[in-house]
């Protein structure tokens, strides 16, 4: 099948890449001159594992190009998908207008039937703003499908090509059939397609992000009830997850949820029920939790120091808002350096991954380190931000000779207190029994 793919940004690559992957022809389309030059290049602007090496393979193969020219994408394509951002605006609802601009750059474009996809997160209702926008452009025939995704970063090529499900919204049986073939070769283990309505698809995304998003705020409202009345939030969630209607996913005490995703959809989803008039506080504490949890480690620094926080240095493990991506966006990191270097502290940090991201926000007002254990050197304390896997187990004699004290402040629950305790360490967890001095 023909297929373009306009926006290559997080979504769009790594599905133009995959559904060549299937065997498809795909041209993914770019505004950014430089950006596509990359890509031609076989460099892949964002890190995902995988991706990098799918790129370079279906490109050589002559099924993924990369291009700037719209009309020549949506010439040689029968299937448009739409996969540009749509980032929310001061009030916190998305902001469509490139969704718009790219439906009305296809519509001058098209010369025969198209089925334009919306990749792109979208509020219930876009399908019949893109129609519109199409039919005031085109006399030709199409049809809008609304196909929301759900990859995980850090994993989003074993989602894309295993997916649980795939949802379709389309009003038109000939779209739909056309997209589920489309889609069959991702779902020969037996995952369903689910076709239904397009406002369903479009809600259906937010749905389950808010969900995801709410489960995470609850097990941290969990876990700070945890630190007050003496109780484990680990032994909690093992008690809570293994529960089948349940479940142990999103179940993880710490610093809250940050990306591109679940801080945008929780809040699309609230001006969405805004806009109809409906009040939405289950969502609103959602977002009250996380914003408030991400300041959890800042506030053990302030409460362990008595305040006294001018001068000290801090080691930061882990920028990025996940493991396995250098995506910064919403990152607790990204606040817990601002509120210390308000504070008059110095901060030195390390990522795996996402060292270059946190120098176009930070520049020269932090210091960078290669290795993680350099970010260490003369620092007061260890702050564990990421679980990167790198960090589950670290030379912890290394880690004691580097520090000025053996304090560490851990905002993923990545080691065991008893552990820390025998290794000396004064030790801060989530919602966890602290150690409360070093051995």
């Amino acid at each position: 099948m023909k297929i373009s793919v306009i926006g290559t940004g997080y979504v769009g690559l790594v599905a133009g890449t995959c559904f060549a992957e299937s065997g498809n022809d795909v041209i993914c389309v770019d505004i950014d001159e430089a950006k596509v030059k990359t890509l031609r290049e076989g460099r892949v602007p964002i890190y995902e594992p995988g991706l990098e090496e799918l790129i370079k393979r279906n490109v050589a193969e002559g099924r993924l190009a990369f291009s700037t020219d719209l009309r020549g994408a949506v010439r040689h394509a029968l299937v448009c998908f739409i996969a540009v951002g749509t980032p929310p605006g001061e009030d916190g609802s998305a902001n469509l207008s490139a969704v718009h601009k790219v439906a009305e750059d296809i519509a001058k474009t098209m010369d025969g039937y198209r089925i334009v996809v919306t990749k792109s997160t979208v509020p219930v209702s876009t399908h019949i703003s893109v129609a519109k926008v199409l039919s005031e452009n085109t006399n030709h025939p199409f049809d809008v499908v609304s196909n929301p995704e759900f990859m995980k970063e850090g994993a989003a090529i074993e989602d894309f090509l295993k997916p649980d499900r795939v949802v379709i919204g389309a009003a038109s049986s000939k779209a739909a059939d056309i997209m589920k073939d489309l889609y069959a070769p991702f779902v020969r283990g037996g995952a369903p397609i689910l076709v239904m309505d397009n406002a369903s698809a479009e809600m259906t995304k937010y749905a389950a992000n808010a969900l995801l998003a709410t489960k995470i705020s609850f097990i941290n409202e969990v876990a700070n009830l945890c630190e007050r009345v003496g109780a484990d939030v680990n032994h909690v969630r093992q008690g809570m997850g293994l529960d089948r209607r349940l479940g142990m996913h999103f179940l993880y005490a710490g610093l809250g949820y940050g990306g591109s995703c679940f801080p945008k959809d929780v809040q699309a989803i609230i001006k969405t029920a805004e806009k109809v008039g409906l009040e939405f506080p289950l969502m609103n504490a959602v977002e009250t939790v996380n914003n408030r949890q991400k300041r959890k480690i800042f506030e053990k620094l302030s409460e362990y120091y008595k305040g006294n926080l001018e001068g000290r240095t801090f080691g930061v493990w882990g920028l990025a808002f996940k493991p396995r991506t250098d995506d910064m966006r919403e990152a607790p990191a990204v606040g817990l350096i601002e509120d210390l270097l308000a504070a008059g502290c110095k901060v030195a940090v390390h990522d795996p991954e996402a060292m270059e991201v946190a120098r176009a926000i930070f520049g020269d007002r932090i210091s960078y380190h290669r290795h993680n254990y350099d970010a260490l050197e003369g620092a007061d304390a260890l702050l564990l931000v990421t679980e990167w896997n790198e960090f589950r187990r670290p030379d912890f004699d290394r880690i004691k000779r580097m520090l000025k004290a053996p304090v560490v402040f851990d905002g993923r629950n990545i080691w065991e207190p008893n552990d820390m305790a025998k290794q000396g360490f004064a030790y801060f967890p989530i919602g966890r029994p602290p150690v409360e001095k070093a051995g």
